[in-house]
């Protein structure tokens, strides 16, 4: 049987930190003490395989859901905590989305309300023959505990749930900051309800601000604020060149298949240095940290002689410009494949679009340059569109100087502003139905966490100061003298 001791200590520890005082070191103590338990706590919210893709058994995300809301329960600081779920789209008799997990105090005394955000479901495991360790098993190697969720994202609903501990048994149960918890069940598969869940809920997820515990940080020493990131666009492209399937050997050569069309409409995407080519999608103008090429190579798992793609500062090709990715294609397999000139092909596209894009402006340069570049004739299609709106941080708020702050405390060491290449679509519509909430996007992950790849792992090392980080933030503003 694997040890899964929660009480291993990491490799490295921050130092000691500058500022604070008696409440910081009473707040570290109890995240110390409680650490054995949170990740107790943790390895059995990866044990449940919460995958919420529509393929998967949705029962599995209604144990989760379960079992987070009797971890909120035992807080003991919430007047009310649910399990709820909301229409995906307006139209009468839609489809539910999958369950989350809400609770609220109601703030006192002229104090503020921070809404915490995470999300329990996880995104499917893969190949079982990929992982060192089964995935829905945790495993504690080194400083790092491996399994599918124990990064992105049942850590940050632990780091939300350990905070809100080591906050109470410094401070107790009689607060006056306003706490409200969300705790999606749906991210991995586009947040579907997200929309409706908080038109339907709005008054119990209101708050001042809203700290999104689903990112990165700059490397196990060094925390990091989230404050770009970069929109999506996805659907799936038909390409379609004869009406039924034909011997390549007949007419090979004369006629096009479909496999031949969609290599060349995919090739159009790119330039020949691997950057994006599709008029109409732009890149923003964000200032990027040192990050080499050997960096790059090291995180990304770039083999020897494969060259890196695109042009200008890494950091900026990852956080500040379009990207496009073929994610999936239906056609036969190599086992399965016969002399035959395919009819149709399908395939997935991924794009990435830059902080200050409108994404339905991104798909509509798209669908017209795929159009406009279709060769020979072939007939394409358009749907199974999904978008995401691109989002960019206002960091001139209270709430970001205190979050900062609380960082600094925690792991001993000033906080770096950072953009992700990824999309967290929904904060744009956290921004949209909450427009005066300052939001906060932090994260419990590494940049070895491998989130969404085989063996994703947690180092306990950050974990620990990130559950102490926002536990300094609670603090703060519990003490803070009005909104």
């Amino acid at each position: 049987m694997t040890d899964l001791r929660p009480d291993v200590q990491p490799a490295r520890e921050p130092v000691e930190p500058t500022r604070g005082g008696e409440t910081l070191d009473r707040l570290r103590a109890a995240v110390e003490s409680g650490f054995p338990s949170t990740v107790a706590d943790l390895t059995r919210l990866v044990r449940i395989p919460s995958v919420s893709w529509a393929a998967f058994d949705p029962q599995h995300v209604a144990r989760s859901a379960d079992a987070v809301a009797a971890l909120v329960r035992g807080l003991g600081v919430f007047d009310v905590v649910d399990i709820r779920r909301a229409p995906i789209g307006s139209e009468d008799g839609a489809p539910l989305g999958q369950p989350a997990v809400v609770a609220r105090r109601a703030p006192r005394n002229g104090r503020p309300t921070v809404l915490l955000y995470a999300h329990h479901d996880v995104q499917p495991p893969g190949r079982d023959e990929d992982w060192a360790s089964a995935p829905f098993e945790p495993t504690l190697r080194g400083d790092r505990l491996y399994g599918r969720g124990a990064a992105d994202d049942k850590a940050g609903v632990m780091a939300h749930i350990a905070a809100v501990r080591a906050l109470v048994d410094v401070l107790g149960d009689d607060l006056d900051l306003g706490i409200a918890l969300f705790i999606e069940g749906e991210e991995e598969f586009g947040s579907r309800s997200f929309a409706s869940f908080l038109r339907d809920n709005r008054e119990l997820l209101e708050a001042d601000a809203i700290v999104v515990a689903d990112s990165n940080n700059w490397d196990v020493d060094t925390p990091a604020l989230t404050v770009a990131l970069r929109g999506n666009v996805t659907f799936r492209l038909s390409v379609t060149t004869l009406d039924h399937a034909s011997h390549s050997g007949m007419f090979g050569g004369a006629v096009p298949d479909a496999m031949l069309a969609a290599v060349r409409l995919l090739d159009s995407l790119w330039d020949a240095d691997g950057a994006v080519a599709v008029e109409g999608l732009v890149a923003a103008d964000l200032e990027t940290p040192d990050y080499d090429d050997a960096q790059l190579r090291a995180e990304a798992g770039l083999l020897d002689g494969v060259a890196s793609i695109g042009r200008g500062s890494i950091l900026s090709r990852i956080w500040a410009q379009p990207a496009i990715t073929v994610t999936g294609i239906d056609a036969p397999t190599v086992a399965n494949a016969s002399n035959t000139l395919l009819p149709s092909v399908a395939v997935r596209i991924s794009a990435r679009i830059a902080p200050g894009q409108d994404a339905a402006e991104a798909l509509e340069a798209l669908r017209a340059h795929l159009y406009a570049h279709a060769p020979f004739g072939a007939r394409i299609a358009i749907d199974d569109v999904d978008t995401g709106q691109p989002f960019l941080v206002d960091t001139s708020g209270w709430a970001v100087t205190e979050a900062k702050a609380a960082m600094a405390d925690a792991w001993g060491k000033e906080p770096i502003d950072i953009g992700v290449g990824g999309s967290i679509p929904f904060i744009a519509e956290l921004v949209e139905e909450f427009p005066a909430a300052q939001i906060l996007v932090t994260g419990v992950e590494d940049p070895d966490s491998r989130a969404h790849s085989p063996n994703e792992s947690l180092h306990l090392g950050v974990f620990r100061r990130a559950v102490l980080a926002e536990a300094a933030l609670l603090a703060r503003l519990e003490t803070r003298g009005g909104r």
